[in-house]
């Protein structure tokens, strides 16, 4: 009887061996965390440099401090507010959320922009909407290096912006 039982555990630990092996042998490649952002070259710079790697980004809220910007969401604000022209664009509502990679020396790339409509339903805004906050967000030079166990490192940032008939009406977070 005990052999039963080791020949039965052999073959068990067996196929389950080989079943690892086959999902482990897949060629699909999973990012790290959700909202990654590989480089991709037809659309980023390359001379945009991460400088501890791809596997060492951190989240904007790892070390604590959350939003690190030089003047703080203040100078955010005032930035969109200066620049931002309401009156040219076509009048829709929703949200637009523009992710980026802020690196250790506080230099920002690799933009990606995902919008919703008021019921968080993926919605296409006019191009009159986006191309600007998108400008304005690449054009931000106040983002500040996270620290993180004595040592600057890259990470990922993001604003969103609460828009109401082509209005901002809010930037978070």
């Amino acid at each position: 009887m005990p052999n039963k039982i080791f020949i039965y555990l052999v073959l068990l630990f067996s196929a389950v061996s080989c079943i690892s092996e086959k999902e482990d042998s897949t060629s699909v490649k999973y990012l790290r965390w959700v909202d990654d952002i590989p480089f991709d070259a037809t659309l980023d710079d390359k001379d945009f440099i991460i400088c501890r790697g791809e596997e060492r980004a951190m989240q904007y809220f790892n070390n604590s401090k959350g939003l690190e910007y030089e003047g703080e969401k203040t100078a955010i604000i005032k930035a969109f507010e200066e620049s931002y022209d309401f009156s040219t664009v076509v009048k829709e509502n929703g949200l637009i959320r523009i992710r980026f990679l802020v690196n250790c020396e506080g230099k920002t790339g690799r933009f990606r922009l995902i919008s919703m409509d008021e019921r968080y339903n993926e919605k296409q805004f006019d191009k009159s909407i986006t191309n600007q906050l998108l400008k304005i967000t690449k054009r931000l030079k106040g983002w500040k290096p996270k620290v993180f166990e004595n040592e600057t490192s890259d990470y990922y940032q993001y604003l969103i912006f609460k828009i109401n008939q082509g209005k901002i009406i809010e930037i978070l977070p």
